[in-house]
């Protein structure tokens, strides 16, 4: 099992786009979200610092189990509720993915094995920074089984 934080404002991970310019054969793609890419080095780069003070390194191979938690800035007007829903912008899914693609090479070989993800996201508390705390493990037993 591999459990880490990540400090710093979660990024999300944005639509691509391709063009062609002229006079080329081949396109080129970018990312609507140019932050994107320094927030999945930093969860690449959180995980292998776990991973080699664990001594592990042995990607896995079967299904995962991905757990993400996200803390995202608490805005002014909400420093009186305590318990304030995240229900603005950036959206839930798109900042997973920007964490399963992160995680791609380093803990699981490709983010097509995460067969269970929970994620929730929230605001963090008053003078908390911003992070994520993420959890990758095996799946042993499947959780909707264990629901029913």
């Amino acid at each position: 099992m591999l459990t880490f934080t990540v400090h710093g404002v979660a990024q999300p991970k944005g639509s691509m786009r391709a063009y062609v310019p002229r006079g080329m054969k081949f396109p080129i793609v970018t990312d609507s979200n140019r932050n994107a890419k320094s927030w999945a080095q930093l969860v690449a780069e959180g995980a292998n610092r776990v991973l080699n003070a664990q001594e592990n390194v042995l990607l896995e191979q079967g299904p995962v189990r991905v757990s993400v938690l996200f803390y995202l800035p608490r805005p002014k007007k909400y420093a009186k509720k305590p318990d304030a829903a995240h229900v603005t912008a950036p959206d839930l899914d798109k900042l997973a993915r920007g964490v399963l693609d992160a995680l791609t090479a380093v803990a699981y070989v490709d983010d097509s094995q995460v067969v269970e993800l929970l994620a929730y996201k929230r605001y963090a508390a008053i003078g908390e920074t911003p992070r994520a705390t993420i959890t990758v493990q095996p799946r042993e037993a499947p959780l909707l089984e264990a629901l029913r």
